[in-house]
């Protein structure tokens, strides 16, 4: 990745005297310089930068209040900021430090110092960086399926705990589907469990594209899947099992598999419902749902008794 430094201070002497020290060690692709606070947020609004130099004293947004609006911004207060300062006093560097400021250097700044303190500052955001992937990439695996990609049943439950507290509070909608793959023990005996598995993870792939960007799917365990659909009645539930029904139903594979037809049966439970207090009783209703949809011919929706 490109690195790049926003440099901000009222003099255009110091900005260039920074950009040309910085230049001869090759540290950044990109410098973008800013005269104050403010124009300093407007670049940060258009550009992605690794590190911040930013003077103290400038007119109309000073370094502490540019500092300040950093750090309540989400998206920009891990960027690093070295503060630019005149004045040698201790109280000036411990509230930049305070607000935010990860070093300083002061002025008249010494080329050398400045470049090590970069660099330095350069290294420790390379690491954060690292390990903020890692923890992302294990967060992630600890919520998902190997196997299908979609969430796993932990995750689900916490999902459904949340959202279901959501639909409490707000008086809203929300509803659950269950998903059954049809005679599956069927296809692993005939095909084998390879076969089965590249089944499993077909059908999650059409769940996946039928559903819209905040519903959440998940393997609920072995053939069976569950569907979050949040601030959907019973009727928006019905038209997406329909089009995951569908979207199965019509699936095609290749070899071995070139014949099979694959189809599902889902269960539907909706709240509000007076039959739905609670989230054990969310799940039992759409598991109740989907075995009088097994019992009754396979390949069909139900929905629980009563629901309008």
């Amino acid at each position: 990745m490109p690195t790049s430094i926003l440099i901000i201070d009222d003099s255009d002497n110091i900005r260039s005297s920074i950009v040309a020290t910085l230049r001869e060690v090759a540290l950044f692709e990109q410098y973008i310089e800013a005269k104050d606070g403010i124009d300093g947020l407007k670049s940060l609004l258009d550009n992605r930068v690794d590190l911040i130099i930013c003077d103290l004293e400038m007119p109309r947004m000073d370094g502490f209040k540019f500092l300040s609006m950093l750090s309540g911004r989400e998206e920009l207060k891990d960027i690093p900021v070295i503060m630019l300062t005149g004045k040698e006093d201790r109280q000036s560097k411990i509230k930049g430090l305070e607000r935010g400021a990860v070093d300083y250097v002061t002025k008249p700044f010494d080329a050398g110092e400045l470049v090590a303190r970069v660099k330095v500052q350069l290294k420790i955001k390379a690491l954060q960086d690292e390990l903020r992937k890692s923890n992302e990439l294990l967060l992630e695996l600890s919520n998902t399926d190997h196997l299908t990609r979609l969430y796993n049943r932990r995750h689900l439950m916490e999902t459904l705990d949340r959202e279901f507290k959501r639909a409490l509070r707000e008086g809203g909608f929300f509803s659950m589907i269950m998903l059954d793959i049809d005679h599956f023990k069927k296809v692993n005996d005939t095909y084998g469990h390879q076969e089965g598995d590249a089944v499993l993870v077909a059908v999650a792939n059409v769940v996946r594209r039928e559903l819209r960007p905040y519903d959440y799917a998940a393997r609920y365990g072995g053939e069976e899947f569950a569907l979050l659909l949040p601030a959907t009645n019973l009727a928006g539930s019905m038209q997406a099992a329909e089009r995951v029904r569908k979207g199965v139903e019509s699936m095609t594979f290749a070899d071995k598999l070139q014949n099979l037809v694959v189809t599902v049966s889902l269960g539907i439970a909706t709240y509000p419902s007076s039959q739905v207090y609670c989230i054990d009783a969310l799940i039992t209703e759409a598991d109740d749902a989907l075995y009088r949809a097994k019992a009754n011919g396979r390949n069909r929706i139900e929905s629980m008794i009563g629901a309008t």
